[in-house]
């Protein structure tokens, strides 16, 4: 059964998460904002923070405006994605499975992405857009495969 995708972004300033998440509409959901470190690039260098410490829930079109208008750099970043107003924790995927949550995604070391989604049909629009993108070591998150015991990027 597929789970989600994992795959790697360059290492670089850009604006990969607002490609990675292109195939879907994320202005439909409320985003929880887990812990993580990202920074707004300005003149070529790191500036402030992209998910400020205080707004730990962002709605899906003030999140499309942050990743589509700005140039930044994750470090590790833990997006989760809710229908409006529906949070839980979740730390593990069958917590995942049982919540609200749509969707997961995670963010480590900067290049290392894993979205774990409960919409099939979306799990394969997310494949193909990161085939398409040039993203690397792109593949399916499995049973088989899976070796997270924790949802989070830290």
């Amino acid at each position: 059964m597929k789970k989600g995708i994992s795959f790697e972004i360059p290492n670089e300033y850009g604006t990969f998460i607002g490609e990675v998440l292109k195939p879907i509409d994320i202005t439909v959901f409320s985003w929880r904002i887990g812990n993580g470190e990202s920074y707004i690039i300005v003149d070529d260098e790191l500036d402030e923070e992209l998910f400020t410490e205080d707004k730990k829930v962002i709605e899906g079109a003030e999140l499309k405006t942050l990743l589509e208008n700005n140039i930044y750099y994750i470090i590790f970043a833990d997006l989760q994605a809710y229908p409006k107003g529906e949070f839980s924790d979740i730390e593990t995927y069958e917590e995942f499975i049982e919540s609200q949550c749509e969707l997961i995604l995670l963010v480590v070391d900067s290049c290392y992405i894993t979205i774990y989604c409960k919409n099939k049909e979306t799990i394969e629009l997310l494949y193909k857009n990161a085939i398409e993108s040039g993203f690397e070591d792109v593949e399916y998150i499995t049973d088989e495969n899976d070796t997270r015991t924790r949802l989070s990027a830290w």
